[in-house]
């Protein structure tokens, strides 16, 4: 609050003021004093005094006036500075307090009267001691105003930040600093900082949450279908051993009676000539070459002996080819030549994988032909089998259940036990490719065979 004091009449103004007051002090006395003519310069001088006396009156009592207002003024401004939402402090430029106001020694829990000569910086707590060293010389640096957060550490006040604005006074000896109390603040952005972090937690938290509970569900949904694909081996294990039975009882079984029965006409017989016996010899070779073959396709079948002495080219050429004379159907192999030195158990998943799907081709895709290739890439081996017949709904027989979809799922556990992947595309007018890739051993050049 700033109040000027009152500005003094000039010195014509005041006489003339004087004068009207004495012309009317005279006017009211009862009688005037009736002065000769000798005594003119006499009352001039009384009247001069008279006039003189009034001036120093007014004088007097614009002065008491000037004086009262400037001490209400004083005491509004000892008001407004001691009691201020903000401390207030004079300092030096060591940072020695000259003054400072109520607020600004409650602040730090010390009495006014004892603050004076101390130095500021002890009440900064020793953390933020040398920031505000530096504070306060760019304070004294400049005319333009500095500001800055702090820590404070009163006598028996618990820890406050603050925010201080400084600026120096003209002559450069003395700054006057503004101390603002931000500890809510800080309390509030420290709260909001942690309740980002919890947020930001508890979102993780969510996420893994939803991410276990994907992988829960993907456990329960694998150990359904491991379940199930267990179910579909057995029945299937159990229908292989039916037909492996009733192949070897209608078949081989048949072909060793006609053997044993043929060889029981070869005993000798008074009857018989050399060429009835040649014959009969002839015919006996012919069921044993027969359940031979027979035998032989079961063990290929089952296990080839050339996967595991030749390896998995020869075993291919030689099923492919038994697989041409059975369906019809052409088939080519096109490989490198160095997948022979595969390890036995990528060579056997290998083997299997593509008899599953020539084996789907014959009984379901009604094609004419099938490229069977295998391929060096940079990380991988890989297997595809492509025929031209017709394509199939690939989600749907997975979801179903039979033969076709173990098939299917067998083809796809026997790659993953060896780090390898499966995939199927069927598309209408393009046929059925199968691709089996296995992580990359060996290095080799390509052959091609049909």
């Amino acid at each position: 609050m700033n109040t000027k004091p009152p500005t003094a009449d000039p010195p014509a103004q005041l006489r003339r003021r004087a004068e009207d007051r004495l012309r009317a002090r005279s006017a009211n006395q009862e009688s005037a004093a009736v002065v000769p003519k000798s005594g003119a310069d006499a009352k001039r001088l009384l009247h001069e005094l008279q006039v003189h006396q009034i001036e120093l009156e007014m004088q007097n009592a614009e002065l008491r006036k000037a004086r009262d207002e400037l001490e209400v003024a004083l005491d509004n401004y000892t008001d407004l500075y001691d009691f201020a939402p903000s401390g207030y402090f004079t300092l030096t430029a060591t940072g020695a307090i000259l003054q400072a106001n109520l607020t600004g020694a409650t602040m730090v829990g010390i009495e006014r009267s004892r603050l004076v000569g101390q130095s500021f910086g002890r009440l900064v707590s020793a953390e933020f001691r040398p920031a505000f060293s530096a504070f306060l010389e760019q304070v004294f640096a400049g005319q333009t105003k500095q500001a800055g957060d702090f820590e404070l550490v009163g006598q028996g006040q618990p820890v406050r930040f603050v925010n201080i604005e400084a600026q120096c006074f003209l002559n450069r000896q003395e700054c006057r600093a503004a101390i603002v109390d931000i500890t809510a603040r800080k309390a509030a952005e420290a709260a909001r900082c942690r309740l980002e972090v919890m947020t930001a937690s508890n979102r993780k938290l969510e996420q893994e949450i939803i991410r276990r509970k994907a992988l829960e569900q993907a456990l329960k949904t694998s150990e359904q279908q491991l379940r199930q694909l267990s179910h579909e081996i057995l029945l299937a294990q159990e229908a292989e051993r039916k037909r492996i039975s009733r192949e070897l009882h209608d078949t081989v079984l048949q072909t060793l009676v006609g053997i044993s029965v043929h060889l029981a006409s070869l005993t000798p017989k008074p009857a018989d000539n050399p060429t009835s016996l040649r014959r009969k010899i002839a015919q006996t070779q012919l069921l044993v070459e027969k359940s031979l073959a027979m035998v032989h396709r079961f063990a290929v079948e089952l296990r080839p002996t050339v996967l595991d002495d030749l390896g998995l080219i020869p075993a291919l050429h030689t099923f492919m080819k038994d697989f041409m004379k059975r369906t019809g159907v052409r088939a080519h192999l096109t490989a490198y030549a160095a997948v022979n030195q595969l390890p036995l158990d990528q060579s056997a998943v290998l083997y299997r994988v593509a008899l599953e799907a020539l084996n789907n081709v014959a009984i379901h895709a009604q094609a004419s032909a099938v490229e069977v290739q295998i391929k060096k890439l940079p990380d991988w081996i890989c297997l595809m089998i492509t025929d031209n017949g017709k394509s199939f709904d690939v989600k749907r027989v997975l979801r179903t259940k039979g033969n076709g979809r173990l098939g299917l799922l067998g083809m796809r556990e026997r790659l993953q036990m060896i780090g390898g992947k499966f995939s199927i595309k069927s598309r209408p007018g393009h046929g059925t490719t199968v691709t089996a890739r296995i992580p990359v051993t060996h290095e080799g050049a390509a052959v091609s065979g049909g």
